[in-house]
């Protein structure tokens, strides 16, 4: 069999699939993206060129499907000029652009992933009351900015959400066509490992600190950097004996903290209002996987926070390592996370409630262990990829044979 990828980035979420499809099932894969052309572990991918976008001139609230448009566009352009490429089903990402294009160039049944379904209620969109708001404009974009994802909810001959919750989001009429499948994590490499030191991307950390983390691709406030520095330097103040390693760069991936931050970064704006103990709060960049492994292996305590949102694989990740997690109770969350069994869990925007729980696990970490160990079961008993991948593929063949 013959499966077609499609996503702006490669690999992406499908990474796994792919090499298992081809590795135990003996498939073909082709993966389609703006990434360049060659091969990489059987996969071949194919490079596609977006020629324009949205431009000053695109609606305020057009500019999204318009970027989506051009992607979609240049993705059909560069298979119709590969005739070779005939496959037997593809499987797309709806979010940077459609699959609704090749509906046009190939007979085949197509099966989207469903990442996230935008809302301007209980939503990322309102939950920062404590933070400037959308404008209206901006909450009609939100809304508009389903509109590529619509599109392939309806094309699409099935589909898949990472999680329950980020299934939920979906339009009603449609929850029969999508499946909440994760994407799995590999407990192969998510492990607790033995630590031969205490160096963490060439930071040595005393062996008379204990360790709190923080990991998120971008410091921002959906990933709730904010509360997590006035958790940190009220820690720093009460207790010498804590150390904060912060991962992540600084940038926002996600949300609009751009609106009133000034023409800073988000973490620019949060540190200029307040004195940190940045000898203490160290901000260690983007570190490699390996590096991040040893990171939650070292851990004491690892701080979670999330609106309303994708959940974080540096989350899943953190369980799978085995430790102990204190996260936001957010709606996504909750379905990782029962709170005093494989984790703690306090309300987003309860500084003192953060503080406390999380002294009281730093003055005893071993107390807390089997949070830790539960976390790690939870996720090779649920989220492995030995239990998710099995679940793709019989989606996959399901599929193909209807």
């Amino acid at each position: 069999m013959h499966t077609l990828f499609v996503h702006q980035n490669f690999p992406a979420q499908f990474a796994h699939i792919a090499a298992h499809l081809i590795e135990h099932h003996g498939h073909r894969c082709t993966f389609v993206s703006e990434k360049p052309p060659g091969h990489v572990n059987g996969i071949e991918k194919v490079q596609y060129a977006v020629k324009d976008g949205a431009r000053e001139t695109t609606h305020f609230c057009s500019r999204t499907f318009e970027n989506q448009v051009w992607h979609s566009a240049a993705v059909l352009e560069a298979l119709r000029a590969r005739p070779d490429i005939q496959p037997d089903l593809i499987v797309g990402h709806s979010g940077f652009l459609s699959t609704v294009f090749l509906r046009e160039l190939y007979d085949v049944p197509q099966i989207n992933y469903f990442e996230y379904f935008y809302r301007t209620k209980n939503s990322d969109v309102d939950f920062r009351t404590d933070l400037p708001m959308c404008g209206p404009d901006e909450r009609v974009r939100t809304r508009v900015r389903n509109a590529g994802l619509l599109l392939d909810l309806e094309n699409c001959d099935a589909g898949y959400s990472p999680t329950k919750w980020q299934r939920s989001q979906l339009p009603q009429e449609f929850h029969s066509k999508v499946e909440p499948i994760f994407d799995g994590i590999d407990t192969s490499f998510w492990k607790p490992v033995e630590l031969t030191s205490r160096k963490i991307a060439g930071w040595d950390i005393p062996a008379d600190k204990r360790v709190v983390t923080y990991v998120s691709r971008g410091t921002e406030s959906m990933r709730g950097f904010d509360i997590f520095i006035k958790v940190a330097k009220r820690l720093c103040e009460q207790r010498s004996d804590v150390v904060f390693l912060v991962v992540g760069e600084d940038r926002v991936a996600y949300g609009g903290d751009h609106r009133f931050t000034g023409g800073k970064t988000f973490k620019q704006w949060v540190l200029q209002q307040d004195d940190y103990d940045l000898d203490r709060i160290l901000f260690l960049g983007r570190i490699p996987p390996t590096e991040l492994v040893r990171l939650f292996s070292l851990s004491d305590l690892h701080l979670y926070l999330t609106v309303p949102f994708v959940l974080s694989w540096s989350l899943f990740n953190a369980l799978a390592c085995g430790t102990t997690v204190l996260a936001s109770k957010t709606a996504p969350v909750e379905e990782l996370i029962d709170d005093g069994t494989n984790g703690l869990m306090t309300d987003f925007f309860d500084v003192d409630a953060w503080v406390n729980t999380a002294s009281n696990v730093l003055d005893d970490p071993t107390s807390y262990a089997h949070l830790g160990k539960n976390g790690e079961k939870n996720i090779r008993d649920l989220y492995s990829m030995n239990i998710c991948l099995p679940r793709l593929l019989n989606l996959y063949e399901r599929t193909v044979k209807r």
